[in-house]
């Protein structure tokens, strides 16, 4: 029998932000979905946003209590991607570990693959 590899592993912190993100918003979410889009100096950058359906083909990756839908068009750039959630004195944000990444850009906006 051949292992599925899940495209993505959240972190507990990640986890956490997720919730709090749903539970904040106004009308009720299903999930977030995860995506890439072209953009930045290296040509991908990554997109979150509020899903208030699965997508046809979107991936689901249920862990730590929370859903994460992945686009189908994002599957193959973030698999095996670890979603974070960082809180720093001057920024706080999500943060994808890559191993599929090949470069970032300067500004660390964009990646390539």
């Amino acid at each position: 029998m051949i292992a599925h590899k899940q495209a993505l592993t959240v972190t507990d912190a990640a986890a956490t932000r997720i919730q709090a993100l749903l539970a904040g918003r106004e009308k009720p979410a299903l999930a977030v979905r995860v995506g890439i889009r072209a953009r930045g100096c290296s040509g991908l950058s990554y997109t979150l946003e509020y899903a208030d359906e699965k997508g046809k083909f979107d991936e689901v990756v249920e862990a730590k209590g929370v859903t994460i839908l992945v686009d189908p068009k994002a599957v193959m750039f973030i698999l095996g991607t670890e979603m974070d959630y960082v809180e720093e004195k001057l920024q706080s944000g999500f943060v994808f570990r890559n191993p599929n990444e090949k470069g970032r850009c300067g500004c660390g906006e964009s990646f390539h693959v």
